[in-house]
């Protein structure tokens, strides 16, 4: 909270050079002592009520500061889990420092919620792999140093024969095609031309490596709708009292109060449910994906529903640019799609009830 009030509430409007305040955010979260909290030690578990926690605040200031945080975690996690000690000892101090901005390249132009469809080819050369392939929606996408890439190594259908591999930056034959969000951050096609790359872990367990990091920082996903769903219902309070129609306040309606309501139950219900993951994973739980699931669908939708109705309260200023509402609007609807989309949260929670009944 500290961290936001000093570093972010002045800038979270600004919305212009964001690769530069990208990297700027990155440093200022590690020497604020942060990132330790998103990128796993190379040894033990991370603590991910931490996680949530810092997610949420994050998001309240910046959604832009709430993405890097949770890049650093999601670009180093695979390497945390299942690298050398050379791979962690190369690359782990500078991702938690911040001094390296990492990267997780795993969706592919046709292979977005389907990871079992990923086209990306690595074959053997020497002691190192070559990638061919695109990946596309890549947060941190051409100011990352590294990227933990899923590319297919056997001849296997599906999730067999996906492996996990590790690409530096600087590595000849990557192309980088910016793409511009609605709500601005660092994005874009990752083109990979025969380029050099490490692999992590052993071959053809990629695929439970990416599910593995999904299922980890799902729960946090639905902490940042949290955070943005906080403003906006913070912010909508505030203009409710202090807008006047028909000679009173807006929170002299009764409509107002009952949407403000509403608005709040959202929130709180959607935090609990956020909060119950990532308390079940600190407890030890192996899997908690129907738990981490139910967090991500329920707080990012009920997010969207907050958000719409600060913009509904707000009236003609709620859809300026300039407007903080207006910022949140375009913010929170990337929430339901990106790390498993909101339909996908339901199949797993579908086949999580369909089991349990057998």
């Amino acid at each position: 909270r500290v961290f936001g009030e000093q570093h972010l509430r002045a800038t979270a409007q600004d919305e212009s050079h964001v690769a530069a305040r990208t990297r700027e955010i990155v440093g200022g979260l590690a020497s604020a002592g942060l990132l330790r909290f998103a990128v796993a030690p190379p040894h033990g578990a991370m603590d991910v009520r931490c996680l949530v926690a810092i997610r949420e605040q994050l998001a309240y200031f910046s959604s832009l500061a709430d993405t890097a945080f949770a890049m650093q975690g999601l670009g180093s996690h695979v390497v945390s889990r299942a690298g050398t000690d050379v791979q962690k000892n190369r690359w782990l101090p500078a991702i938690a420092g911040g001094g390296l901005v990492a990267a997780f390249a795993v969706t592919e132009p046709e292979a977005g919620s389907d990871l079992a469809g990923v086209r990306t080819r690595a074959t053997a050369d020497g002691a190192v792999w070559r990638l061919r392939g695109v990946k596309t929606f890549i947060s941190n996408a051409g100011i990352a140093g590294m990227y933990t890439v899923l590319a297919r190594t056997g001849e296997g259908a599906g999730h067999r024969g996906l492996s996990m591999f590790l690409v530096d930056a600087e590595a000849p034959g990557i192309a980088v095609k910016p793409l511009e969000p609605m709500a601005p951050h660092p994005l874009g096609e990752v083109r990979l031309e025969g380029t050099p790359a490490v692999l992590l872990g052993q071959e053809s367990e990629g695929y439970r490596l990416a599910l593995s990091t999904l299922e980890v920082f799902r729960p946090s996903v639905g902490a940042a709708a949290c955070g943005l769903a906080a403003r906006a219902l913070e912010e909508a309070v505030r203009w409710s009292q202090a807008r006047r129609q028909f000679g009173r306040a807006l929170a002299d309606f009764q409509a107002t109060q009952m949407a403000l309501a509403e608005m709040h139950v959202d929130l709180e219900a959607a935090r609990l449910l956020v909060r119950r993951a990532a308390w079940l994973k600190d407890r030890g739980a192996e899997r908690i994906g129907a738990e981490g699931a139910a967090a991500k669908l329920f707080a990012t939708e009920a997010a969207q529903r907050v958000v719409d109705r600060a913009v509904q309260i707000h009236g003609g200023q709620g859809v300026m640019r300039g407007a903080t509402v207006e910022r949140l609007y375009r913010e929170v609807r990337a929430l339901r799609i990106y790390e498993g989309t909101s339909e996908i949260q339901k199949l797993v929670i579908a086949r999580h009830i369909l089991k349990e009944s057998k």
